[in-house]
């Protein structure tokens, strides 16, 4: 069934019809949300607010074939509200990959990972969201910054600020210390 046959259904009540739309963007959604939130808890918190307001606002959606940015810049919305309201001191969060990683050397791919959430930490949120809509969810800057509500060039400066930031932070920010794994080794 198409798209926009599911998004008409879903209009109508049919939850199974809801959960068909919504079910292939989930794990990209809560990777996203995890990037910009920082919290796995509290990505999922956003996602499933995000979910929450789609379905609420479904019968006002405009254009059915445009479901999946709208889902996504309400989900996003949804982190940066919940970000907003929260106002508390950065948490730590643990970055997963979305796939297997096909690096030999497994202590690599765990000091880039750690290299890579030090610098994400020290960002803003409205520049993660930025960085994570265009590199996890791979949205052109024009998506991103419609789905943002900002204009195209704010968001081209937060992104551009955030890789540079990035870059600063990769090449001045000395490593932490690996994290304990379970076993009692250190990686």
């Amino acid at each position: 069934m198409d798209q926009r046959a599911l998004v008409e259904r879903a209009r109508q009540g049919d939850h199974e019809a809801f959960a068909a739309l919504v079910d292939g963007s989930l794990a990209r959604l809560d990777a996203a949300a995890r990037l910009i939130v920082r919290d796995p808890e509290l990505a999922r918190d956003a996602v499933q607010d995000g979910f929450i307001r789609a379905w609420r606002d479904l019968p006002g959606l405009r254009d059915p074939e445009r479901f999946d940015a709208w889902l996504r810049r309400l989900v996003v919305h949804s982190c940066l509200d919940l970000l907003r309201r929260r106002r508390r001191r950065v948490r730590e969060v643990e970055l997963s990959p979305l796939h297997d990683p096909t690096t030999p050397d497994p202590s690599s791919a765990l000091a880039d990972r750690e290299e890579v959430h030090q610098a994400l930490k020290r960002l803003d949120p409205s520049h993660r969201a930025v960085v994570a809509m265009h590199y996890l969810l791979g949205m052109p800057l024009i998506d991103v910054a419609a789905s943002l509500g900002i204009p195209i060039g704010t968001a081209k400066s937060r992104l551009h600020y955030a890789l540079g930031a990035l870059r600063i932070s990769a090449a001045t920010e000395p490593i932490a210390a690996p994290s304990p794994v379970p076993g009692g080794t250190v990686a």
